[in-house]
């Protein structure tokens, strides 16, 4: 499980869609003014140069966040204080973070999801963030272990969960992002999952899931399904076509558990777009089922 580290895969699609999806539904929470916990179970390094040796070897970030810096249009877009109509909100909100932590303009790092969620949170507003790689821990306590009501645990988010909720607000994101590249991963997640629900039921939660040849992958969205107390959405991107070796990755899913209202909508805008500018070989899709009772 510590040979997964999330650098070479850093800014790839799957990133995009997850953080165009974590930003959109923190902004929305943070309308309120009551404290919000995020909690990150897989943090990873926090954030990723894009120079370094991990992110150059598949370089996936090419396919991702990199293929849309290229473009003229995004470029424009990000050159204009007063936004533009071009781009979808959400779209556009994660094109705008990115670029605070590429002030010149130039693509040198991959902010991760802590780092992003550091960049909109408010100073009051907790983070409690998970890693169990080693070195990936120390970059993220380097990089977030000062921030203000931020606990880095060098452990197992899985295991830790259940610690940590309900938060003292009782107002919380989650974000659970595993590697998956163990099949125990899936059941581990679903426990864990069910568990939190359990013990704070109006919680946020963010699953992200890889969309592979395999038949955990293709189940996972309806057992998640069965895991929501109430309201739910699953937005999944497509950018790949199936390979006949039956490896790779197709695309992902972000399904969310407790949406806030108006996420729905801004990703009905912003998924589209996506798998048009991130979609290769006729495979861009994108998909968006939601229960929103």
């Amino acid at each position: 499980m510590l040979a997964y580290r999330h650098a070479f895969h850093a800014g790839n699609p799957a990133d995009v869609l997850k953080h165009v999806v974590l930003l959109q539904a923190l902004r929305l929470l943070l309308a309120k003014p009551k404290a919000l916990s995020f909690v990150d179970t897989h943090a990873g390094a926090g954030s990723y140069a894009l120079a370094e040796r991990m992110s150059q070897r598949l370089a996936e970030y090419m396919e991702g966040v990199g293929r849309l810096w290229q473009r003229d249009d995004v470029r424009t877009a990000l050159q204009q204080a007063d936004g533009t109509q071009r781009f979808p909100q959400a779209v556009l909100d994660y094109l705008r973070a990115v670029l605070a932590f590429n002030p010149d303009g130039t693509l040198r790092v991959a902010p991760g999801s802590p780092a992003l969620a550091a960049h909109v949170l408010r100073d009051t507003d907790p983070m409690q963030l998970f890693e169990l790689h080693p070195a990936d821990c120390r970059s993220l306590q380097g990089l977030l272990g000062r921030r203000r009501h931020t606990t880095v645990h060098p452990a197992d988010g899985f295991a830790g969960l259940k610690a940590v909720l309900p938060p003292p607000s009782r107002r919380a994101l989650v974000l659970i992002d595993p590697s998956y590249e163990l099949d125990a991963d899936y059941a581990r997640l679903l426990a864990a999952l069910r568990e939190a629900v359990e013990r704070f039921a109006t919680g946020v939660y963010l699953v992200w899931y890889p969309h592979v040849q395999s038949l955990e992958s293709r189940g996972l969205g309806r057992r998640l399904r069965a895991l929501a107390p109430a309201a739910w959405l699953e937005a999944q991107l497509w950018t790949a076509p199936a390979r006949a070796d039956g490896f790779g990755l197709m695309g992902s899913s972000m399904f969310v558990l407790n949406p806030p209202f108006g996420l729905e909508q801004a990703l009905r805008e912003a998924g589209p777009w996506l798998a048009d500018a991130l979609g290769r070989d006729g495979a861009g899709r994108f998909v968006l089922d939601a229960h929103l009772p």
